[in-house]
């Protein structure tokens, strides 16, 4: 019993000291997670956040957790995003060459960002109408390509030459009315069941309970698609009243103020 006893406490000591020893990589964490054996949703948020351009973190992260290369992160309404994805759409070549070197799993996006002309047309292809697919935040191939750079030219004019991967469009709203469709908007009676329409330059952002901002974009008629999610619908009716519907979620919301 003595010996059982012993050897049990010499594993947890083990795996106790391990996760010590990647704390100073992983702000602070000092013990064995909750979520073990599984990747925390923070640790995965901030892989992702930090892979839009924050290099050095990137390699931290990776030096302690090496499978973060494959980390994913949904930031609203099916909008999910990938450690490579993020790298893809704003161009960091750098950064991308450095998940792909840690296990991450190519893309048509990144290879679009890459300046990968025979991969991107070979995939094209395969399947043809790919082109159409979108990236993150609803971000079109063309512009993944674009973000690539001098070095991605050739994809860019050759998705050009297509006419097909140049992603949704959006219909024109002044800023006026968009002005009048901000305010709180209420679903429950719970305290945080309200929703925040603001409004950034051109654009109407939508936030629960102080959560992430999502960009929405026009679709006509005072109805809007959250980014990264062309299915989802949210109209406004009346400057009063949101619904928005999710599949087979429905939420409706009346204007607080």
């Amino acid at each position: 019993m003595r010996t059982r006893h012993n050897a049990t406490q010499r594993r947890t000591f083990l795996l106790t000291a391990a996760a010590a020893g990647a704390a100073p990589g992983l702000k602070g964490e000092a013990t064995i997670p909750e979520s073990f054996p599984a990747h925390g949703p923070a640790l995965a948020r901030e892989m992702v956040g930090v892979s839009h351009g924050n290099i050095g973190r990137v390699r931290e992260l990776l030096a302690v957790r090496p499978a973060l290369a494959n980390a994913a992160w949904e930031w609203g309404f099916g909008d999910w995003e990938t450690a490579l994805g993020a790298a893809s759409h704003v161009g960091r070549r750098d950064i991308a060459e450095l998940l792909l070197a840690n296990g991450a799993g190519p893309t048509l996006f990144s290879a679009a960002m890459m300046g990968q002309l025979d991969t991107v047309k070979a995939m094209i292809a395969a399947r043809p109408g790919v082109e159409k697919s979108l990236g993150p935040h609803s971000i079109s191939l063309l512009a993944h390509a674009r973000a690539g750079g001098e070095q991605a030219a050739d994809v860019a004019r050759y998705l050009e030459g297509l006419g097909t991967a140049g992603g949704l469009g959006v219909e024109a709203i002044s800023e006026e009315e968009l002005e009048k469709l901000t305010g709180e908007y209420v679903y429950g009676s719970g305290a945080n069941d309200r929703i925040a329409i603001s409004k950034k330059g051109k654009q109407l952002l939508f936030t629960r309970n102080g959560g992430d901002n999502r960009p929405i974009h026009h679709v006509g008629g005072r109805a809007f698609r959250p980014a990264g999610a062309s299915t989802v619908r949210i109209q406004f009716e009346e400057m009063a009243k949101l619904t928005v519907r999710d599949g087979d979620l429905t939420v409706q919301a009346v204007r607080q103020r």
